[in-house]
């Protein structure tokens, strides 16, 4: 079987969780290869609700093997805070194993993306402040830490100090912070080292091997393609490459390794923090859409900005990931609505585009062009088949197919895992 790679089709948080869940129960692994604590996918199993961080969602699923890939930032902390979560309801966690290639995150790392954040004042860039872009920063820089560091006690000792010495005279110099606590981060991450020994893997060997030996691979994506470090709504972006070619180089395997690329999409559109969001509801409408649909963020709670399907931002999604099919999510949310409008293009004076614009000026400028479809007024939650849908919401599925290009291969109904609809496998 061919590797499948499940990426977010729009800003984040479409439900890739739900559909990784899914699909995780026909996997043999589930790889994150990008991305760190930041993420937050939230899965529903019986009522249930698990979020997840750094932690692949084949978790959930008894005799999935997990992999965090060189390509993550690894927060030592927050794996074991969700390692603990887990055990506690009986989940097995020993099918998880972490690259020993991965960077890490410290305590260092939060402070100083709090601190830039706090200075950049209204022009903040609205990040979770997990420390994701200084790992990066460090990762690129060449000055991080990786986990294998982390497996020689004194070298990592060693090289963590004079870590911290060096952020130290930038938080007090340019910052006038108190300094990061030298011996405390030193000591905890010491005993963190010896609590993840147990995991550490050269896990792009366990990707590779399993792919050459047929098993069912699934990459789990984390944020959304329209948050891509180069393709995204720049600056307005995460620090990573949550597109299917950043899955690969992020899990140590060749870019021939993805075949199957299914973009998860919602039948609205979100975003959190700032950036220009042409089909932005900043009104009642929006509000009703956000209580319907719970869009509160998984990792900060925080309220999200919420608009009518923006299909100009699907296409560019559909062409960067090479995406062959959609999972649409969240349809169910817009069953109390008299009518729907999804967006195909963007106007400013006069002139009408279809592709998305890199210049976030101009892309300020731009209205929506909609098309507007009847709502169909009714609760399609227990729907298990397609044709059971109503007709009105049958055609609203079939215009997304239109307008992105992709046809939909998954239609979800509801939160839980028995609410999605299959209109072609993917795996």
């Amino acid at each position: 079987m061919a590797a499948l790679a499940v990426v977010g089709s729009q800003w984040g948080d479409e439900g890739k969780g739900k559909i990784i869940d899914y699909l995780a129960k026909k996997a043999d692994m589930v790889v994150r290869g990008q991305g760190g604590s930041n993420a937050g996918h939230t899965v529903v199993i019986g009522g249930r609700k698990y979020a997840l961080h750094l932690i692949p969602s084949g978790v959930m699923n008894e005799g999935t093997v997990n992999i965090i890939g060189n390509g993550v930032v690894f927060d030592a902390e927050g794996f074991f805070e969700e390692i603990a979560a887990l055990e506690k309801d009986g989940i097995k966690t020993d099918n998880i194993f972490v690259s020993d290639r991965a960077h890490l995150v410290f305590p260092y790392h939060k402070l100083l993306d709090a601190l830039s954040e706090d200075a950049r004042g209204d022009r903040d860039l609205g990040t979770t402040r997990k420390g994701i872009g200084p790992a990066y920063m460090d990762k690129i820089e060449r000055s991080g830490l990786r986990v294998c560091d982390m497996l020689d006690a004194e070298s990592f000792r060693e090289k963590l100090q004079a870590q911290i010495d060096a952020k130290n005279r930038v938080i007090e110099g340019i910052f006038g912070a108190p300094p990061a606590d030298k011996a405390k981060i030193v000591a905890d991450f010491l005993a963190y080292a010896e609590r993840l020994r147990p995991y550490v893997r050269d896990t792009g060997v366990m990707v590779d091997a399993a792919i050459k030996a047929g098993k069912n691979v699934l990459f789990e994506g984390a944020q959304g393609s329209m948050l891509d470090i180069d393709l995204g709504t720049y600056p307005y972006v995460t620090s990573s490459h949550p597109i299917s070619g950043g899955f690969t180089t992020g899990a140590g395997v060749g870019a021939g390794a993805i075949r199957e690329v299914v973009g998860v999409t919602k039948a609205y559109t979100t975003r959190v923090g700032k950036g220009p969001f042409v089909t932005e509801l900043d009104n009642e409408l929006g509000a009703r859409i956000r209580e319907l649909g719970h869009e509160y963020g998984a990792t900060t709670g925080r309220p999200r900005r919420c608009g009518w399907f923006d299909g100009v931002v699907l296409r560019y999604s559909a062409r960067v990931n090479g995406t062959t099919g959609l999972a649409l999510m969240l349809l169910d949310v817009l069953g109390d609505f008299d009518e729907l409008k999804l967006c195909h293009g963007y106007a400013r004076g006069g002139k009408t585009i279809s592709d998305f614009p890199a210049s976030l000026d101009a892309l300020a400028a731009y209205s929506p062009l909609y098309l507007t479809l009847p709502g169909w007024k009714c609760d399609i939650s227990g729907c298990r088949d397609f044709d059971a849908l109503p007709a009105a919401a049958r055609d609203y599925v079939k215009a997304v197919e239109e307008i992105a290009g992709v046809p939909v291969k998954i239609v979800s109904v509801g939160p839980d895992r028995e609410q999605t609809i299959i209109r072609e496998e993917v795996f």
